[in-house]
């Protein structure tokens, strides 16, 4: 979906994103980064600015006239926690297929039913409180930096949004640009597991390598492991665990980043990852020496 159909020339064609909260403080900083980036940002939705322009993109009332408008299947929402359920409900009615949540602190019933509604409509939420996706040098869907992000062939899942942009930086300093980075979002319920956000790029021919970004907390990485190893997958992975020297019984930071006995430790993530022989770097920096040794046996 987000690359789109191929033109002549072999480049991809620039899917069309509403932005809903466009007017918003956030939403018209990072507007202006997404478009400046490339992103082909075609409507804003703001209710009672209908008519208006920002940075020459027209604004609508609702999501409904903006998709009429402009066929985009895409859209990205900056409106406060509170408004998310009702902003979500209107985006997947009005045929958005692909919603990225900025806003943190969703409240995890909201959460949940927006997932609902998302299945219902066929289609999928990344976040809430995700960093966006990007695909470098083609489409920036979210809040994160441009400049450690590089065009290649290594897909970056991620846990933190941080993490996603220094990991992605050593990459790149490293030589292994990106195909796709996305933040799952570090809300406890999130509408894109890790383990979605792996099966959607598994068969690209164009992948390299994967690297894992998790942190304590939940089942994510254990899941995502058990699931590697059930299909085979052949490809270079490498991972890295945030938090591993964190007190028990805490919460840090991500309200999902918290321990209950062994449930959620860096230990059992890290066991669970070398049953399917993917290697754990003990600091992000050595995540693409990791990743240059993988790709050399492959």
């Amino acid at each position: 979906m987000l690359k789109g159909d191929k033109n002549k020339d072999g480049t991809y064609e620039k899917q069309p994103v509403i932005v809903q909260g466009i007017t918003g403080k956030f939403g018209s900083v990072h507007t202006k980064l997404m478009l400046e980036y490339g992103t082909n940002i075609v409507a804003g939705v703001t209710p009672g600015k209908g008519g208006q322009k920002f940075e020459d993109v027209p604004i609508y009332e609702t999501v409904t006239e903006a998709v009429s408008a402009t066929g985009a299947k895409i859209s990205i929402v900056f409106v406060p926690a509170k408004f998310f359920l009702n902003a979500a409900k209107e985006a997947f009615e009005a045929g958005i297929k692909l919603l990225v949540a900025i806003p943190e602190h969703v409240p995890v019933r909201d959460t949940m039913q927006a997932i609902e509604i998302a299945k219902q409509n066929n289609a999928i939420m990344v976040g809430p409180n995700t960093p966006g996706i990007i695909i470098p040098n083609l489409i920036k869907i979210g809040i994160m930096p441009a400049s450690p992000f590089a065009e290649g062939n290594i897909a970056v899942l991620s846990k933190s949004g941080t993490l996603l942009y220094e990991i992605s930086n050593s990459l790149t300093t490293s030589g292994f640009g990106q195909i796709f980075t996305l933040g799952i979002g570090g809300d406890p319920i999130n509408g894109t597991r890790m383990i979605d956000a792996f099966d959607m790029i598994k068969d690209k021919s164009e992948l390299d390598g994967i690297v894992i970004v998790g942190e304590i907390g939940g089942e994510a990485e254990e899941t995502l492991a058990q699931h590697i190893i059930d299909i085979e997958f052949k490809k270079p992975i490498v991972a890295y665990i945030a938090g591993r020297k964190a007190p028990r019984e805490k919460r840090m930071g991500h309200a999902g980043a918290i321990i209950m006995g062994n449930y959620g430790s860096a230990e059992s993530k890290i066991a669970m990852f070398s049953k399917a022989n993917i290697p754990v770097a003990k600091r992000p920096t050595e995540v693409p020496i990791l990743l240059a040794g993988k790709i050399r046996k492959k």
